[in-house]
């Protein structure tokens, strides 16, 4: 029988925009409400970014990372909370000398990066291998920085949750698990669908899961109109699940969602429908290896 099935459900994300949703959270208490919408609706994790308040733009203020934990934590104790150290890593080369940094970098030392997690100790936090082409701009993750992120955040006691956007951070991860710089068995996340990166389709899903190193427990999603196909896929190759607004404002074409309680919903009945059990936070704890 199959185990039960992880939901993660990635409620806002940092490149959704509120042009394409006006109703994505942004608030810390918004923020916080849909996170607990969509442990009601099944999800045993939330995956958390933050923004600004009054701009809904990408954010990394502590404050407002505090905030979200807190209120998460005075009405649900059970959810897992996955908060992201994505941020941090934009480049974008200013058009007069490209060796100069333009509007839109966000380059931080990776300690920085993951100051908030050291402090706040969520049970899981991201951790991106990948350093490509991101519309025009790029995503930085130079191996020694990651395996310094990888350093602190293990040292606090989180768990990482790496995040796999091509082949080739596949093998950046199995470099890292020979050299001690992760402990095994990984938690991995698969992205499908970022343009530049790993397509989404079966073909690219199933390669990228066979590819990973031995034990590892894996959730492979995809963005956009693909989020709900790639997510039934996932599970279909035995892997775990992801919905939210992070990657999708749609519930079906041309529908903008109510939300991420009904995006969780949603990819509950799928699953369901299909045979599988979700699991409880409880027991995704001891799926992934985590205090119960």
């Amino acid at each position: 029988m199959q185990p039960r099935v992880i939901l993660t459900c990635a409620v806002t994300g940092n490149l959704a925009t509120r042009e394409q949703h006006p109703g994505l959270p942004a608030t810390p208490e918004e923020i916080a409400n849909a996170c607990l919408e969509a442990s009601d609706a099944g999800a045993a994790i939330a995956h958390i970014h933050v923004r600004d308040p009054e701009t809904a733009k990408p954010s990394m203020e502590f404050a407002l990372y505090a905030e979200v934990v807190e209120r998460i934590r005075a009405k649900n104790t059970s959810l897992i909370l996955n908060l992201t150290t994505g941020p941090g890593g934009r480049y974008v080369p200013s058009e007069a000398d490209p060796a100069v940094a333009g509007p839109g970098t966000t380059l931080l030392a990776p300690e920085k990066r993951v100051e908030h997690i050291v402090a706040l100790k969520p049970e899981i936090c991201t951790l991106d291998l990948n350093t490509m082409n991101s519309g025009g701009q790029v995503v930085i993750n130079t191996p020694r920085n990651v395996r310094i992120m990888a350093e602190i955040i293990q040292g606090a006691g989180v768990k990482p949750e790496i995040e796999l956007f091509d082949t080739g951070d596949i093998g950046l991860a199995a470099d890292m698990l020979k050299d001690g710089s992760l402990t095994g068995p990984l938690m991995c996340s698969i992205v499908t669908g970022v343009k530049y990166g790993l397509p989404s389709t079966p073909d690219a899903l199933a390669t990228s899961a066979r590819m990973l190193p031995a034990g590892s427990l894996w959730t492979g999603f995809g963005i956009g109109r693909m989020a709900f196909p790639m997510l039934v896929q996932s599970w279909l190759l035995g892997g775990h699940v992801r919905i939210g607004m992070e990657d999708t404002s749609y519930i079906a074409r041309g529908q903008l969602t109510a939300g991420n309680g009904e995006l969780t919903e949603r990819a509950r009945d799928l699953i369901e429908k299909l045979g599988g059990t979700l699991a409880s936070p409880d027991e995704a704890r001891a799926l992934l290896g985590l205090k119960t």
